[in-house]
């Protein structure tokens, strides 16, 4: 019969092979080698910081603070793919899941996780702060009824942003637009 090895739990955070880090009110409290090394920072650089610096724009910060509140709130956490920005302010898309440690306070204490996926999906540059954010949806399967919902903007926007998207990146069709989005195409 073996003896169970002690479980070294800050070890494991540190070594995890994804981005992970703690945070209180949307500052960095702690996190991993694999997060600086996603974000081209050295560790240090980011204890304090709050998540505006991983952002492109202050505007996109506010609204995904403001966005994911109801979620967290109603299932504890929170999932997406949205576009973040490097030290050296290069743009690529990014897997963001995070959990609450308040269930009243979403935004008091929370461990998230940031997954790079720049390997096998590409920024376009020549995207709008709100084209991206309504592109990170419709890359994951929202409607334009949904992101309006979401966004609490008319559908007829949302409808003038997809358009301008097709446009932008030459999709005739809906699906084509996908595809460009997730560069599978």
């Amino acid at each position: 019969m073996s003896t169970a090895l002690p479980i070294d739990f800050a070890n494991i955070f540190e070594l995890a092979p994804i981005g992970m880090c703690v945070s209180q009110n949307r500052r960095i409290i702690a996190c991993n080698r694999a997060l600086a090394a996603i974000f081209g920072y050295h560790q240090d650089e980011l204890i304090g910081q709050s998540f505006l610096i991983l952002y492109p724009s202050s505007d996109e910060f506010e609204r995904t603070g403001a966005r994911i509140v109801p979620i967290i709130n109603a299932m504890g956490s929170y999932s997406d793919e949205r576009i973040m920005k490097r030290a050296n302010q290069e743009l690529f898309w990014c897997h963001v899941t995070g959990r609450s440690l308040h269930p009243d306070d979403a935004h008091a204490a929370g461990i998230w996780t940031f997954d790079d996926l720049s390997a096998k999906r590409k920024v376009s540059q020549e995207l709008s702060t709100r084209e991206r954010e309504i592109a990170a949806l419709i890359a994951d399967g929202h409607t334009s009824k949904m992101i309006a919902r979401n966004l609490n903007l008319s559908p007829r926007t949302i409808e003038m942003h997809r358009a301008k998207l097709m446009k932008k990146l030459n999709a005739n069709t809906a699906s084509e637009l996908i595809n460009k989005l997730l560069r599978i195409g």
